[in-house]
């Protein structure tokens, strides 16, 4: 967890997670993740603005202060208040709200300095001359984020500090929440005062996991990596060691596991392996690691639920993540993520249902949707009935076997794979049995949770500014200034092909070209002079390949904008100049566009009414996989 300087709770799903409710955000850029339920996730970092100021809220780590996050969708809140978060400290610039979103504003919360007596903390004769705890090193970050709303320009830079572990061959783990947006990245170790600049290698966004390395050699004199240990039981002992807020040594406090499932993960908005524990852990703690009475590594602390109804809930990612991530990055060079099969499922535990579908036995999972993007398109169907993967039988409630005596999410065992493998699925369809293979892959959002490459794409013409809507970009408008239209379809809307994008009218900058059109915001843009606009990349190639006399823009609810084309691009340099914009168009879209979709293949179908994520969704008898 990072501690964000201004008082944000680096919520887990904050720092790259999303969610309404009364969520708070973490500074650094850790997107809070609410719940099905309204409760909200929070990544654990601290800022340097929060530990500054106790009433600040923030983190990135954030702070330990909590104030009102932007909620992401309207029908998801709760008003009880609960929420997850991201555990790290971190200051932050300008507010953002994320609450159960990837980006976005955060919002500063109150540092709560009061310590809870009913924490349990480890005896000091137990582990201070403990040499693993030498492993553990304190992490500086400084962030500058996007300006989402000016996407030409960045926010004011800020700072956070989190908690990092060697690993051995010279790199160190942390939360990928620790060093969102990085400029610079130091790491201290326990008992010295140099600081060492550490470089970024990769960073897993979905898995929230960071893998550093530091090229100074005195920094790893004497250094003992921590050995990686398997998964805990239930009511295992656990300690977790960082350097949380209220003070600048290491820190550690003791629990036990108390579950172990698949999990939301706050910053990512992703499901995947989760350890809970009852152990404190709180902003700064992030990127720390959790111990097993061995003195083994058994996950990294990353995110904490908050709640009036709940204590001392805090999530650990498991070894088994852990791995995953380090052998991605190794096969690959870079990270390239968890893949998904792709597909909406149903449970079928009615009798009924399962008869109507022709099937006997007491196990399987419905298909109601299948992502046009993944390549179980081309192989599942609406109305199949998944009952095996990889020989393994799926259960009615879409669990499968896990351990001893114990049955975990169907999601799971995708989350196993990488990116490429083929998974054997065993279908029902029309009440016979068949065998079909899928490919598997990350998946691919109409509306991301996060921009990849830092910098938003941005068009600007005759001071029209054009932008694709994002999930940070929701979070730092307001959801009220972004409308009930454009929030149902980046909630409910599935893409229909790779690199889809919704583009929107972000703002106009005021000129004589543009006169009645000034008041125009955050209107989506279906197409220009009757074409269909793909993505922003596409749209940019429209207007340069454009020889008629005018450009005629078509947006949602039937409203038009035309401008003469060559008065258009006369204004542009006053425009840019007037308002210090140093491009009228992002770095990205100077590169020649690249028609990635066939001749034939139709763009207008409408793939709606589905919710794009497990949070969207209001019960339980139905997930995404």
């Amino acid at each position: 967890m990072a501690v964000a300087v201004g008082n944000c709770c680096f919520s887990a799903l904050t720092s790259s997670v999303k969610f309404r409710s009364s969520v708070s955000i973490q500074p650094c850029f850790a997107r809070s993740l609410w719940s099905s339920n309204g409760h909200a996730l929070k990544p654990v970092s601290q800022s340097k603005r929060e530990r500054a100021s106790n009433s600040r809220k923030g983190s990135s780590s954030s702070s330990a202060k909590s104030q009102p996050e932007k909620e992401a969708v309207p029908n998801k809140l709760s008003g009880n208040g609960d929420r997850w978060s991201v555990t790290g400290r971190g200051k932050k610039g300008q507010s953002q709200p994320t609450a159960y979103r990837s980006f976005g504003t955060q919002r500063k919360e109150k540092k709560d300095f009061a310590v809870d007596q009913k924490e349990q903390q480890v005896e000091p004769r137990s582990l201070q001359d403990a040499d693993f705890l030498n492993a553990v090193v304190k992490v500086y970050c400084t962030h500058t984020a996007p300006d989402y709303s000016l996407p030409w320009q960045k926010q004011r830079q800020y700072t956070s500090t989190g908690s990092a572990f060697m690993i051995g061959d010279g790199k160190l783990l942390t939360n990928a929440h620790c060093v969102e947006h990085y400029t610079q990245v130091k790491v201290k170790r326990r008992g010295d005062d140099t600081k060492y600049v550490a470089k970024v290698l990769a960073r897993g966004v979905d898995c929230d996991i960071a893998l550093l390395s530091v090229e100074s050699e005195e920094f790893w004199k004497g250094a003992e990596p921590l050995q990686l240990g398997s998964l805990p039981h239930l009511q295992e002992a656990v300690t977790v060691v960082g350097y949380p807020l209220g003070g600048d040594t290491i820190s550690v406090t003791k629990g036990v596991v108390s579950r172990i499932e698949v999990t939301s993960y706050a910053h990512g908005s992703s499901d995947l392996l989760g350890i809970q524990i009852d152990a404190a852990i709180n902003p700064g703690n992030s990127g720390g690691p959790a111990f097993n009475d061995q003195g083994e590594c058994i996950g990294v602390a990353f995110q904490v639920y908050r709640s009036e109804e709940a204590e001392n809930i805090g999530y650990v990612i498991p070894t088994t993540v852990v791995s995953h991530f380090l052998d991605d990055y190794e096969r690959n060079g870079k990270y390239t993520g968890f893949p998904c099969l792709g597909v909406l499922l149903q449970k079928l535990e009615n009798p009924a249902l399962r008869a109507c579908l022709k099937v006997e036995s007491i196990e399987g999972v419905l298909v109601r949707r299948v992502e046009p993007t993944s390549d179980a398109h081309n192989v599942l169907k609406e109305g199949d009935v998944i009952v095996s993967f990889d020989d393994v039988h799926v259960g009615c409630e879409g669990t499968v076997p896990f351990r001893s005596n114990e049955r975990i999410a169907f999601r799971y065992l995708i989350s196993q794979k990488f990116a490429g493998d083929v998974a054997d699925l065993g279908i029902i369809r029309a009440g016979e049995f068949k065998k079909v293979k899928a490919v598997l892959n990350p998946r691919v959002h109409l509306v991301p949770f996060h921009i990849d490459g830092g910098q938003p794409s941005y068009l600007i013409i005759a001071g029209l500014v054009f932008t694709p809507l994002s999930e940070p970009l929701i979070d730092e408008e307001c959801e009220d200034s972004i409308g009930l239209k454009l929030l149902a379809k980046a909630r409910y809307s599935l893409a229909r092909f790779k690199g889809e994008q919704i583009v929107i009218l972000s703002q106009v900058l005021a000129n004589e070209v543009n006169i009645g059109y000034e008041d125009m915001s955050n209107q989506q843009v279906l197409k220009l002079n009757g074409t269909q606009i793909r993505n922003i990349h596409h749209l940019a190639y429209l207007v340069d390949s454009c020889k008629d006399k005018y450009l005629v823009f078509e947006f949602e609810d039937n409203y038009i904008t035309v401008l003469e084309r060559e008065a258009a691009t006369a204004a542009s340099s006053c425009i840019l100049k007037d308002y210090g914009i140093p491009s009228e168009r992002s770095s990205d879209l100077l590169e020649p566009y690249v028609d990635s979709l066939g001749d034939n293949q139709a763009v207008d179908q409408d793939i709606g009414d589905s919710p794009v994520s497990n949070l969207e969704i209001g019960f339980d008898g139905i997930i995404w996989a």
